[in-house]
């Protein structure tokens, strides 16, 4: 305390200041310095537990949605094995062979990487003699010398531009390669309706396919040329200065060890240093991908969320899908603000310490040192002008491979995403399916308990698909044998259903909601696996399905006709549009080719035509393809009776077989068998008569209205004897 206060009155008798004032400050000081110490760390700890709470918070419906989605992934993506063989089958797509174009422009950017190294040294030696006739006041070969440099500006600034340009060509031709191999998939044996439906490895396959897929390409072309070309610059560079070493007479292992003993310990620093880039960028994607999601939900269900007024919860959900990017986005740029500075800091100073070291180390350790004059002074200055622009060439290449391991952990990133795409992709076009299967047996009752497991069987949690699919010469029959009724969920509608449909047999199906009416439809169309039992149909062009709501693509009106079909298809099978006007006669739509313009008018129809007009829209492509089998599923509940009635009656006729889901009675009499299931698993065929089934209709109507009105009766005699006073003799009615 005495050395303090001895202190303390001599600044202030220094500075001119009280003893008193000073004795404050420090004290001062020193609460504060504490409260820092103590308090700081405690504010930034609750900051980001408060961080981390909201960051939860708002990410919840994201994260589940993902994560359900992504229970067959053990770990995040990172630089290993695994991510190598990823990336080698990745690249055995995007460059198929030598003699391709993506091999053509990887060798032309190869050659140009090449040249502009070498230009890079010639350049660097280039000024160090300039600088040597600076010293030595040598104008005319300074002149020179500067023609020279000029002279090699032009083709350096050239190969610079071409590098760029050709590094573009190479990320969009991989992209356009991946890309065409992805929709190939995507659209075999309805991939697209599989992985979505069948399938809950993939979330948001569209965004996969545009902007992971572009991430990825660009990453590797641009990996190649920040990987390769510092590569070769270091090696070139490290030799030439060895050259200069010797032509010094110096030291020349000096330079090689101390160099590469400081790029390797920078390296093993910021790989230990490196936060976990390719994880965070892949959560990343997930979470820009189930935003667009969400967007694309809003546009799609607009109507519905507007007659409900729910923008309010649509606009939170945006928000919180929006917040839960930005969170993500804003993790990784907070850890990129670290790294980078202690990237720098190594690279920048530790490096151009170094640089100096080993100039200064050739230099000081030669035995021309010693040696005095204007040539020795001379060679020195040129050897160090060569040397630091080498240096700093050199520099800049090792700065380039270290930055590159953290792109190489973003493409980690990028590969784990467009590898498991593909792989999707693939198994889903083979008919392999992973998806996160509930308990059949807890969700089943009553008939369902019996012989589960002779239904479904499963391996690793996946249900086994062992049945058959026969696509049969024989193109009048569609037979299921001991097929049960499974949902994508594995939940058993119906354990097993035999079933033989003949041309000619109009089959009428019926049953409650939920007991599998239109899960038989997508069986039978090969949309839904056949997980026991046979399967013998005819071909998918014999069989035509149309749903309640019909798809209208954008096109012109003889597209929507036509549909799938194109101009050509259409004129291939002999058809013209008078040929065409006449279906949209049969189905009353004739009117709309003079409404609209003609029929190459194009427009988005799913906004121009009525929910009616969409539905014999779909009828319309029935007459135009003619079926052996039709699949009707509820596809005229918004056309008038009479318009429905012409439309079936056409159908048989043209020897259409209907296959038909509805509720409406008016439909009984197209038909000749009727399917009915009960709704706990059982089902049952019959002939159906038409006569006597409308007559029970009609009876069962009857019965109806006079059970609603003995509801009416009671209540009015009620009335009455309440108002006579006899209301305790009706008490006592109602007790006996």
């Amino acid at each position: 305390m005495a050395v303090i206060s001895r202190f303390l009155d001599e600044s202030g008798k220094k500075l001119g200041l009280p003893v008193l004032g000073i004795t404050r400050g420090v004290y001062a000081a020193c609460v504060l310095s504490y409260v820092i110490k103590v308090g700081y760390p405690k504010w930034v700890q609750r900051k980001r537990t408060a961080s981390k709470d909201q960051d939860d918070e708002e990410t919840t419906m994201a994260t589940n949605i993902v994560s359900a989605r992504q229970k067959h992934v053990k770990k995040g993506p990172a630089v290993n094995k695994e991510f190598i063989e990823r990336l080698q089958r990745l690249l055995k797509i995007m460059i198929p062979g030598l003699w391709t174009k993506e091999f053509g422009l990887l060798t032309l950017h190869t050659s140009i990487l090449i040249c502009r190294t070498f230009l890079s040294i010639y350049v660097a030696g280039l000024e160090g003699r300039m600088v040597r006739f600076i010293v030595q006041k040598d104008v005319q070969n300074f002149g020179w010398m500067m023609i020279k440099w000029f002279g090699v500006a032009i083709p350096a600034t050239f190969i610079n531009s071409l590098i760029r340009y050709v590094e573009s060509q190479l990320a969009l031709a991989f992209r356009t390669r991946l890309v065409g191999y992805a929709y190939k998939l995507y659209f075999k044996n309805q991939t697209y309706y599989r992985v979505s439906n069948l399938d809950s490895r993939l979330e948001n396959a569209d965004h996969c396919l545009t902007d992971d897929i572009s991430a990825f390409s660009s990453t590797v072309a641009h990996l190649y040329s920040h990987i390769s070309k510092p590569m070769l610059d270091s090696a070139l560079i490290l030799f030439q200065l060895f050259r200069l070493s010797k032509m010094q007479k110096a030291n020349s292992l000096a330079t090689p060890i101390i160099t590469t003993l400081v790029t390797t310990l920078t390296g093993e620093v910021l790989r230990w240093a490196s936060p976990k880039f390719g994880k965070l960028v892949s959560e990343e994607a997930n979470r820009k991908g189930y935003l667009r999601y969400v967007h694309s939900r809003i546009i799609t269900n607009a109507e519905e969320i507007a007659f409900y007024g729910g923008q309010e919860v649509e606009l939170n959900a945006l928000q919180k899908a929006y917040r839960s990017m930005v969170n993500q986005s804003q993790k990784i740029f907070n850890q990129r603000l670290w790294y980078v500075m202690l990237e720098q800091f190594l690279m920048k100073y530790v490096w151009a310490g170094t640089g100096m070291v080993v100039i200064a180390i050739p230099i000081l350790t030669s035995q021309q040192s010693k040696m005095g004059g204007e040539g020795a002074v001379s060679d020195r200055t040129e050897y160090y002008a060569t040397a630091k622009n080498l240096l700093s060439s050199g520099a800049d290449a090792m700065e380039r491979l270290m930055t590159a391991y953290k792109e190489i952990v973003e493409l980690a990133g990028y590969t784990e995403r467009v590898s498991t795409l593909v792989k999707v992709f693939e198994d889903c076009s083979v008919g392999k399916y992973q998806r996160t299967a509930v308990s059949t047996v807890q969700k089943s009752k009553g008939k369902l308990e019996r012989g589960l497991s002779d239904i479904l069987q499963f391996h690793d949690g996946v249900p086994l698909i062992r049945g058959k699919i026969v696509h049969s010469a024989d193109k009048s029959t569609i037979m299921l044998e001991n097929v049960p009724i499974v949902t994508p969920n594995c939940d058993i509608v119906v354990p097993s259903l035999t079933l033989e449909v003949k041309s000619g047999m109009h089959l009428l199906i019926s049953g409650p909601n939920g007991c599998g009416k239109s899960s038989l439809f997508r069986i039978i169309s090969g949309l839904w696996p056949v997980y026991a039992g046979t399967l013998r149909k005819p071909p998918l062009s014999s069989m035509f399905y149309i749903p309640q709501r019909p798809y209208m693509s954008v096109g012109s009106l003889r597209d929507q006709v036509i549909y799938p079909d194109t101009l050509s298809d259409m004129k291939a099978k002999g058809l013209n549009d008078k040929d065409l006007e006449s279906i949209l006669d049969i189905v009353h739509l004739k009117h709309i080719v003079t409404r609209e313009g003609g029929w190459s008018n194009i427009k988005d129809w799913k906004d121009i035509l009525s929910g009616g007009e969409k539905q014999r829209m779909g009828m319309a492509r029935l007459f135009y393809h003619k079926p052996q089998f039709a699949l009707l599923d509820e596809c005229t509940s918004a056309v008038s009776i009479d318009v429905e009635g012409r439309m079936y009656e056409a159908a048989k006729e043209s020897n259409i077989t209907l296959l038909t889901i509805t509720h409406r009675p008016s439909l009984w009499k197209y038909h000749t068998h009727i399917l009915k299931f009960d709704g706990e698993g059982g089902w049952n065929l019959d002939i159906l008569d038409s006569g006597a089934m409308l007559s029970l209709n009609d009876e069962k109507l009857k019965l109806e209205r006079e059970l609603a009105s003995v509801a009416k009766m009671e209540s009015r005699y009620k009335e009455v004897c309440a108002l006579i006073g006899t209301e305790d003799q009706v008490e006592e009615v109602d007790d006996e």
